[in-house]
């Protein structure tokens, strides 16, 4: 019998009825609009409850619904919050369930255990919602897919990138890191210091981004590595905090999106 990772924060995160999920993804994304061109080889997406983070992260998801029927294969990393990961952790699981249905994970995970920085630690994964959060909305905007799940630790951005480059290397791949961006600050210091983070991105730049600027620094910091390597051009899809979207803007947390795409693709595009 298949292991399958059961949803942690179905009904807190986000809807636990399947009806009410896929009618909330669905609002979602129908405000989002998809920017024409190739599909995205990487995105960053925001990992809070749907409510405050969501209508970010549509903007994230909506660049893949063109691309459905050629996206086959999904590496999400994220940040572990809940049980501590020392680099990079791959779940023991077959199977990840949402309430819209199983995922498949992708049987290639397991050799990426041959990587000195990958282990296995299923204790981490199955109460994550970093990743869990994600999967709806591929559910929604991908046909047939399987993930590649990894929660990041503190490894160093070189070590991620390498894990990053050898799943890169199969076509139909795209790289979805999950991650938020200032905590807890008023509503004008988060934007500035969120803004700061925007620019930081967009150069590609790893070094002015940390635990302060981003929850799950350490796999953005890694993809930023390995985009540089293959010469990505950045878009920002979007930038808010959650004063936008509901709250107070006494304390706030930032959410972004970004999308990676070949330079020469983005140029042939335009």
């Amino acid at each position: 019998m298949a292991l399958i990772r059961e949803p942690a924060v179905a009904g807190c995160f986000y809807p636990s009825d399947p009806d009410e999920l896929r009618t909330t993804v669905r609002a979602l994304l129908e405000e989002a609009s998809p920017v024409p061109g190739p599909p995205p080889r990487a995105l960053i997406a925001p990992h809070a409850g749907y409510e405050y983070s969501g209508a970010v992260a549509a903007t994230a998801y909506t660049q893949l619904a063109p691309h459905r029927d050629t996206i086959t294969r999904v590496i999400l990393l994220g940040p572990a919050h809940c049980v501590p990961v020392r680099q990079l952790a791959i779940p023991g699981s077959e199977l990840f369930r949402t309430p819209l249905g199983l995922v498949p994970v992708d049987p290639f995970i397991f050799r990426l255990l041959d990587d000195p920085g990958v282990t296995m630690n299923m204790a981490a994964h199955r109460p994550e919602h970093s990743l869990e959060v994600q999967l709806p909305f591929l559910q929604h905007v991908l046909d047939r897919f399987k993930v590649v799940p990894l929660l990041v630790g503190a490894p160093k951005p070189e070590t991620v990138a390498r894990v990053i480059e050898t799943l890169w290397a199969r076509p139909g791949t795209v790289v979805i890191v999950s991650a938020d961006l200032s905590h807890y600050l008023d509503y004008a210091s988060a934007t500035r210091m969120d803004r700061r983070t925007c620019r930081a991105i967009e150069d590609l730049e790893n070094e002015g981004i940390g635990h302060t600027q981003t929850c799950g620094s350490e796999a953005v910091r890694g993809l930023l590595v390995a985009c540089r390597r293959r010469g990505l051009d950045v878009k920002t899809l979007d930038l808010r905090n959650s004063g936008d979207t509901k709250g107070p803007r006494d304390r706030v947390v930032g959410y972004g999106a970004w999308m990676f795409v070949e330079e020469d693709e983005c140029r042939s595009a335009a």
